[in-house]
C-alpha cells in the first residue's frame, strides 16, 4: 500500500499543480505537451507487480482526466507505455529493453504528431492490441 500512496498520490498532486499553475500560461500561448511516461503495467499484472501495476494504472487514468481537462486549450497530454527501458532501475531484469535514447525519439515524434498515446516497444503495441480481443492480456498468464 505504501507504494501505492507515493506513486499514485505523489503524481496526483504533481499534476494536478502542473496542470494548475501552467494551464493559463498553455492557454496564453497556444497550448503545451506533458508527457506522463506510464507503462505497459498500466494494463496487466505480472507476478509480484500488483501494486506497481495498480499505481501506473491508477496514473493512467490520471493522464486520461488531465487529457479531457487540457484538450480544449491545446494542450496535449501524453501517455508513454513501454514494457522496460535500459535504466538503472531495470538493471536486473534480463528481458528485452528500449534504449532512452530511441524512448526520447519516439515521444519527441509522438508530440510532433499529435499523438496523445506512444506505445515505444513491440510488448506495448501487443498489450494494447490485445485489450479488446477475446483474449487479453491481462486474463492472460505471463510466461
Amino acid at each position: 500500500m505504501a507504494r501505492l500512496s507515493i506513486a499514485w498520490f505523489a503524481r496526483r498532486d504533481q499534476c494536478d499543480w502542473s496542470a494548475c499553475r501552467y494551464s493559463g500560461l498553455w492557454k496564453r500561448n497556444g497550448g503545451g505537451a506533458v508527457v506522463n511516461i506510464l507503462s505497459v503495467l498500466s494494463w496487466v499484472t505480472i507476478n509480484n507487480t500488483g501494486s506497481y501495476s495498480v499505481s501506473k494504472s491508477a496514473a493512467w487514468a490520471i493522464t486520461n482526466g488531465l487529457r479531457t481537462e487540457l484538450r480544449g486549450q491545446t494542450t496535449l497530454v501524453v501517455g508513454v507505455h513501454p514494457a522496460f527501458i535500459d535504466t538503472d532501475m531495470t538493471a536486473g531484469i534480463n528481458a528485452p529493453k528500449a534504449l532512452p535514447e530511441e524512448v526520447v525519439r519516439q515521444v519527441l515524434e509522438g508530440i510532433e504528431q499529435g499523438k496523445e498515446e506512444i506505445l515505444v516497444d513491440e510488448v506495448g503495441r501487443s498489450v494494447k492490441a490485445s485489450l479488446s480481443t477475446a483474449t487479453p492480456a491481462y486474463l492472460t498468464p505471463a510466461h
